[in-house]
């Protein structure tokens, strides 16, 4: 806060946590960290009229999150005897039947990543959604005089483009910058977990540095932060165009500084805003069996499949799920995985789901055990070649799945997201 910036941005949320949190409208991060690291943002943006905006609030965006922020910062402005300011409050929850509205009416709504066009059966699998927000909803607040943002569920680099846009810099270097440093310090060296970067913008040309004594913004790693995560490393979506950076350089002004120019920005013909959406599954149990013998290893899938096929016996194939993640093997990638080649020792985590946690429970046991007891052709013994952790089942949180990720046609960038105004007086 010694540099003196301008704004300061924070991006809360995420769709990398996976849909249960949105589905289920909980947090994914403790209150306590979270109510943390807002008193240091508010206490220190007021103490020096900084304004300061926060995306995605509480991890997922929704009503819920937005809410649970004002709270905080109002319990901590009154907690400091801060001086009154004024906060803005933008929701992104989205109803369900006003989606199915839309879709009824005629409104082609393209999935995203591969998915097919949004049908009416998806809408029928989810229970919560929001709309991704672009930085209209940031720049109206702040021409409404806001010294502090909070936002649902936004775009990640529309958080940190919109105090610019609304500044007067150009969509392609706001978005740019909002693209490198929507991870804070992620596009610094070495990895110290996400500590605070300076971006100075500037028409045509973003400057990082690093707040951490310890790190350092070289061309290597804002580059490979710009292009992570990404279907392609030089194009970045965003709601009312795509920024592109085919054409960046990546200049080092010293040891800890890089600066970047050469992005450009194409508009859309036509505005859309994401949607996300998940719904539940069904609960979810979890067991886990260890694998040392050799001959069981080498012939995982045939163990899987007996335990598997007794399970069928005794539930039929229908009204549940069961899935077998085979750590040591490949159970972070699954099919992906280039070296499925077993070690010495497998740790098996057999998650059962369906409808009641009675049979969520009761086919995972039976998944489980079985391992136990699998027949292998020319292996004469009858048992023990599993060895569970623990007899007892872990009941796990409910199984969410995505069920929206969307592009909606708009006619106004505004008219999914409701801004609300405050003045807060801790006196």
């Amino acid at each position: 806060m010694e540099r003196n910036p301008h704004f300061v941005v924070a991006d809360s949320g995420s769709s990398d946590i996976g849909p249960h949190p949105l589905g289920a409208d909980e947090p994914a991060s403790p209150e306590e960290w979270q109510r943390h690291d807002l008193e240091i943002l508010l206490t220190e943006t007021r103490r020096r009229g900084v304004p300061l905006i926060i995306g995605s609030a509480a991890d997922t965006g929704t009503r819920r999150g937005v809410d649970l922020y004002v709270r905080i910062l109002r319990e901590v402005a009154a907690a400091h005897r801060l001086p009154p300011f004024r906060l803005a409050y933008i929701y992104a929850d989205v109803e369900v039947e006003e989606i199915r509205r839309r879709l009824l009416a005629g409104v082609r709504i393209p999935g995203l990543d591969g998915r097919p066009d949004l049908t009416l059966q998806d809408l029928d699998r989810t229970d919560r959604a929001v709309a991704v927000m672009g930085p209209e909803p940031i720049v109206r607040a702040l021409e409404l005089g806001a010294d502090v943002v909070v936002c649902g569920r936004a775009s990640d680099a529309s958080i940190f483009a919109a105090p610019l846009l609304w500044r007067g810099i150009s969509p392609a270097t706001a978005y740019y910058a909002g693209k490198v440093l929507e991870c804070a310090s992620f596009c610094a060296e070495p990895f110290m977990g996400k500590e605070s970067v300076l971006g100075i913008v500037r028409e045509g040309e973003v400057v990082l540095e690093p707040m951490h004594p310890g790190q350092r913004c070289t061309p290597a790693s804002v580059a490979s932060h710009a292009m992570y995560e990404r279907a392609t490393p030089y194009f970045e979506r965003v709601p009312g165009g795509v920024l592109d950076m085919r054409g960046c350089v990546y200049e080092a002004l010293d040891d800890r500084r890089t600066r970047v120019t050469g992005f450009t920005f194409q508009p859309s013909d036509c505005y859309s805003v994401k949607l996300e959406g998940a719904g539940k599954v069904g609960e979810r149990c979890l067991a886990v069996v260890g694998l040392r013998d050799p001959t069981t290893i080498a012939r995982i899938d045939e163990v899987i499949a007996w335990a598997r096929s007794k399970v069928e016996a005794r539930f039929g194939r229908e009204g549940y799920q069961l899935f077998y993640h085979v750590y040591g093997r490949n159970g972070v990638m699954q099919e992906l995985e280039p070296r499925p080649v077993p070690g010495h020792e497998l740790a098996v985590i057999v998650e059962g789901v369906a409808p009641t946690l009675a049979l969520a429970r009761e086919v995972t046991a039976m998944g489980a055990r079985q391992m136990f007891y699998a027949r292998l052709p020319d292996v004469r013994g009858t048992a023990g070649t599993a060895a569970l952790m623990s007899d007892e089942v872990l009941v796990a949180r409910p199984a969410y799945e995505w069920t929206l990720n969307h592009a909606l046609p708009v006619d106004d960038p505004l008219e999914l997201f409701q801004i609300h105004l405050i003045t807060v007086e801790p006196g």
